[in-house]
């Protein structure tokens, strides 16, 4: 059984397998901690295992991936307390937090396992039940805000950094972040464009309608991942951004006339 609690901003998370988020877009800041299991965080240049007992916070307005491991015999469990950004323009109204330059951090990282932070945490499984209050949501999230600034102040620049995200070089951010499984809205976001903007100028640069070129980029890296570094079609498709096994399968024999075991044993013979 796996199960995701839907209330925000509290989320505890629960799964007997393997588990991996479907959009990995992160909207939100988190304060997060495993609990059982172990969990992969991979931000496209940068992939770490957090432990069962560490803790961990991740940005807004990045791409990232998740995928949840359950110890042996057992699930995987870990807490998180998201932070929209409405709370956030609060806190740093009524508390005086501003951030004084751009922030530019890593989409997460681990924290120490600070007294403070763990017995927080640990605390808030006692409140499950009391996810559908607002006021004793709001006070939580005030406290874990607290005991993160006084952890490190610095955190400030990237919570209270309240800034769209400015246009960049979009090419480089796709080819960059292509393998990433998210709406085109997003990627829109992400490089400082309206969707209608982001289309236009994919256009220009590539050549190719952004949903054909995502589609042929995947395959490409997918045929160059088999051929090249013998890699499996179920070890590489969720990774290149594609949704299921079957979808991938009929793609990558629709654009290279064969199936990628086939293209797997030519290399092996």
């Amino acid at each position: 059984m796996n199960k995701t609690s839907t209330n925000l901003p509290f989320n505890y998370s629960c799964h007997l397998a393997e588990f991996r988020e479907g959009e990995q877009f992160v909207q939100n800041d988190s304060l997060g901690m495993v609990l059982a299991g172990r969990m992969e965080l991979n931000d496209g240049e940068r992939r770490e295992i957090i432990q069962e007992g560490e803790l961990y916070c991740v940005r807004k307005n990045r791409l990232l991936k998740f995928i949840k491991y359950p110890p042996e015999g057992g699930e995987f469990k870990s807490l998180s307390l998201r932070f929209d950004e409405q709370l956030l323009k609060n806190f740093s109204r009524e508390y005086g937090y501003k951030a004084e330059k751009t922030s530019f951090s890593a989409a997460f990282h681990r924290l120490p396992k600070e007294p403070s932070l763990l017995t927080f945490m640990q605390s808030l499984l006692d409140y499950q039940d009391f996810t559908d209050d607002p006021h004793i949501l709001k006070l939580k999230q005030q406290e874990a805000l607290f005991l993160l600034l006084k952890l490190d102040p610095g955190l400030k620049d990237g919570l209270f950094d309240f800034s769209e995200p400015h246009k960049i070089d979009l090419e480089a951010f796709m080819q960059k972040n292509f393998h990433f499984n998210v709406q085109l809205e997003r990627f829109a976001y992400l490089t400082g464009r309206s969707l209608s903007t982001f289309q236009r100028d994919f256009s220009k640069i590539f050549r190719e309608t952004p949903s054909r070129w995502l589609l042929q980029k995947r395959l490409q890296e997918a045929y160059f991942l088999i051929k090249d570094k013998g890699k499996k079609s179920s070890e590489i498709y969720l990774d290149l951004g594609f949704e299921d096994l079957s979808h991938f399968s009929y793609a990558f024999k629709k654009q290279f006339g064969l199936t990628a075991t086939e293209l797997a044993n030519q290399q092996e013979g």
